[in-house]
């Protein structure tokens, strides 16, 4: 597929300032060819602006940037071998959908059957055979996104860039071209790098995550070290929701360690932590909630909220360790809120989290 295969990227102590405002601070990363890895984060966090680093549409203020072990610090946008898929899709309204594909081999001086033939290719690749000559607000937000895919992969770029891609879809659609862009990437085995806002979005598409937070890299992982082992309360609670509750670390145990919270006691991977007060993320699933007092070892609450969702409920709870939100899967029929209950800990999804 690709002319010369998928290049790694790598970004080298990247700093990026406009004025006074530092967007981009200190950042070192490599993406591996043929991965796809999401830069993830709040909004402000210099995501996007880390984006446009790599393809040229801003110029590091200081360090260097790497794609295919060269050197592009310094070149423009035209002048590296990437292709951006941008949010807004930013289709050439007045063309059909083949004329917005082939638009940049023919500006590049390929000769127009030529560039015909290869934005057919790169149509029939993302399954709009039959499309191409229709115009882009003849086709639904979902292949408006897969047009703006062809027009990226026409130009056959050794890094393929995609800024918030499923922003301006609908909740179903989403998870649909979500799965077509990994398929793809994998299929095709492309670089990609791609930012999103959306942390399931990133668990589900992701070789490795980069959190970002104030423009710097929070953590960097595969989707299941980030959500099993955050290294910060930030990505704790980033990645997946977490409650965040005080404990006590009683006792060290090897790379294992006894901890309290309410009046509960836990064995926990230690993760670093030393005895004393520490911080742990409970996820939201690792909460039962009880009706009766249960066998195990369990806390009084009172249910505050419930929401029931289809396929799970989810609650706010009220403990002595604070307002707990928890889902619940197996249960159909919500508990009512003022209901007393009794709410008992899986180990598995309760972490410390590393001073």
């Amino acid at each position: 597929m690709n002319k010369r295969g998928p290049a790694s990227v790598e970004f080298r102590s990247v700093t990026k300032r406009y004025g006074a405002v530092t967007a981009v601070d200190d950042v070192s990363f490599t993406i591996e060819p043929g991965t796809l890895v999401t830069l993830l984060g709040p909004s402000g966090c210099g995501k996007t602006t880390t984006l446009r680093l790599i393809a040229g549409l801003e110029m590091a203020t200081s360090g260097t940037i790497a794609i295919g072990g060269h050197d592009v610090t310094n070149l423009s946008a035209s002048e590296r071998d990437v292709s951006m898929v941008f949010q807004s899709y930013a289709l050439f309204p007045h063309m059909s959908v083949i004329e917005n594909v082939a638009y940049g081999p023919t500006v590049q001086g390929l000769p127009k059957r030529q560039a015909r033939e290869l934005a057919l290719e790169k149509l029939e690749l993302v399954g709009l055979q039959g499309l191409e000559n229709r115009s882009p607000s003849e086709l639904s937000g979902g292949q408006q996104q897969r047009v703006a895919v062809a027009r990226a992969l026409v130009l056959e770029p050794q890094v393929l860039l995609f800024d918030e891609p499923l922003s301006n879809l609908d909740a179903k659609l989403r998870r649909r071209v979500r799965d077509d862009i990994r398929e793809l990437q994998q299929n095709l085995n492309l670089t990609v790098a791609y930012v999103t806002h959306d942390q399931e979005e990133a668990l589900a598409v992701s070789d490795r995550i980069i959190v970002m937070s104030n423009a710097r890299i929070a953590q960097t992982g595969t989707p299941r070290e980030l959500y099993e082992e955050p290294a910060s309360l930030f990505v704790a609670d980033f990645i997946g929701d977490a409650n965040l509750v005080d404990a006590e670390l009683l006792e060290e145990r090897g790379d294992r360690a006894l901890a309290r919270f309410g009046q509960l006691e836990l064995e926990l991977p230690r993760r670093g932590a030393v005895s004393g007060s520490i911080k742990l993320a409970v996820r939201p699933d690792a909460v039962m909630i009880h009706r009766t007092r249960p066998a195990r070892a369990a806390i009084e609450a009172r249910i505050a909220k419930a929401a029931y969702l289809g396929k799970h409920i989810e609650y706010t709870v009220a403990s002595r360790m604070g307002d707990l939100f928890v889902i619940d899967r197996a249960e159909r029929q919500p508990v009512s809120p003022g209901t007393e209950v009794w709410l008992s800990f899986a180990e598995r999804d309760v972490t410390i989290i590393p001073a």
